[in-house]
């Protein structure tokens, strides 16, 4: 029996409890591959084994072990929601281990945290009628692994994919304010936004009036759900709030980032601004063009080009951390359609997470190490998946749980 036909018998031997233990087993790993070598870092040994999470040098330096409150008595870098999650998690680690608590109890509470919306995710996806191989796609999950420890992504990932199902369900307003507020956790989720309103300006059936007004409604509850939990830090905090808004502006970049590394091999050298500006115009024209292209086949539902309009922006933006990755892949087992170019993603994940932090290891004489031309590497293969699932994005039909026809991958997806 072939390899593509044993896979669903097996997954159907299983049961379809099996996302759940499989999602277990991930977190565990995942947990076990950040807390390792717990905070007491030696040797470069959080880059060399992987270890490293920003959640080890946040309970110093962010005054959370202190007990002070982000924003209000201290500096934070993330977005509000983002900031509240941090505060939440490291009050709980007070609480649980008492005075003595320290970084490593932070990084425990903070995977399971992570671990949590990990399953929530799950959760909504077996709600929204998923099948239990795009299940078993989260589940199992390399990113989870590599990123379960890492930092806070997980909670901006949770809201977009719980505003994806929203749009699947036709409630637009839900959608607009899951993502507005995914926005106030991290910024990506509110490229959502303008694919919901298009959704609403052009929706069929109805008349003019109708739709405008309707796509004005979803403008409003945008900006009232990202006001209601910005505006009452903003009034009273507003530097430390604008921290990440100003932060983000004056990054350069990061070294997986297609502008850092044409940079570090002489292919294109800028200044900050005229970096800011390509990349926002690369950006905007793709994203156009994504949605105009793709709106012939999706536009009962252009909530789905948001996929192939995240992939864009990753692959155009100056920074690419590399938990970002976590962002695109729960989007890619909702709505990706072939599995090839989504198995050649996780390689060039896994590859490009390794080359990074070896890169930096080597940097401190460590071993094992690696160059820029190694994590060069890693991202071609990596960018030349994520253009590959794009192209797809916007020719293949929906994959069948949306409820259009099966596309030709899906029955392994």
């Amino acid at each position: 029996m072939p390899p593509r036909a044993r896979l669903p018998r097996l997954i159907d031997r299983i049961g379809p409890n099996g996302p759940y233990l499989a999602l277990a087993l991930t977190c565990l790993i995942g947990w076990g591959f950040k807390a390792h070598c717990g905070a007491g870092w030696t040797g470069a040994e959080q880059y060399t084994t992987g270890c490293y999470s920003d959640a080890v040098p946040f309970w110093g330096l962010r005054g959370l072990a202190d007990g002070k409150v982000p924003y209000f008595q201290a500096r934070m870098e993330y977005p509000v929601l983002t900031g509240a999650l941090i505060w939440v998690e490291a009050l709980a680690t007070r609480l649980i281990t008492g005075a003595r608590a320290d970084a490593a109890d932070f990084l425990n509470v903070v995977v399971l945290g992570n671990a949590i919306l990990a399953f929530t995710i799950l959760e909504m996806i077996r709600n929204a009628g998923v099948s239990l191989a795009r299940q078993y796609g989260w589940a199992l999950a390399p990113p989870l692994v590599l990123y379960l420890g890492h930092n806070w992504d997980l909670l901006a990932a949770t809201f977009a994919v719980a505003a994806m199902l929203a749009a699947r369900r036709g409630d637009g307003v839900r959608a607009t304010a899951l993502a507005a507020l995914g926005g106030a956790a991290k910024l990506f989720p509110v490229l959502m936004l303008p694919l919901l309103g298009l959704g609403a300006l052009f929706a069929p059936g109805q008349g003019a009036r109708r739709r405008i007004t309707g796509a004005a409604t979803l403008v409003v509850v945008a900006v009232v759900a990202w006001g209601a939990v910005n505006l009452p830090v903003a009034a009273v905090a507003f530097e430390n709030w604008r921290e990440f808004y100003a932060f983000s502006s004056e990054r350069p970049g990061t070294a997986a980032s297609v502008w850092e590394l044409m940079a570090q091999f002489g292919w294109w050298v800028t200044d900050l601004p005229t970096r800011n500006l390509w990349s926002f115009l690369l950006f905007a024209a793709g994203a156009a063009t994504i949605v105009a292209v793709g709106w012939r086949r999706h536009a009962a539902h252009p909530w789905l080009l948001f996929t192939p309009v995240l992939a864009w922006f990753l692959l155009t933006n100056k920074v690419w951390s590399p938990q970002f990755d976590l962002w695109l892949w729960p989007m890619l087992v909702l709505t990706g359609t072939r599995m090839r170019p989504m198995i050649v993603f996780l390689l060039g994940d896994v590859a490009a997470y390794f080359a990074e932090f070896w890169m930096f290891a080597g940097m401190e004489g460590a071993s094992p190490s690696a160059t820029n031309a190694d994590l060069l590497a890693a991202a071609i293969v990596r960018g030349v998946a994520m253009l590959w699932l794009i192209h797809a994005a916007i020719r293949d039909p929906a994959p069948e749980w949306v409820g259009f026809s099966r596309s030709r991958d899906d029955a392994t997806m």
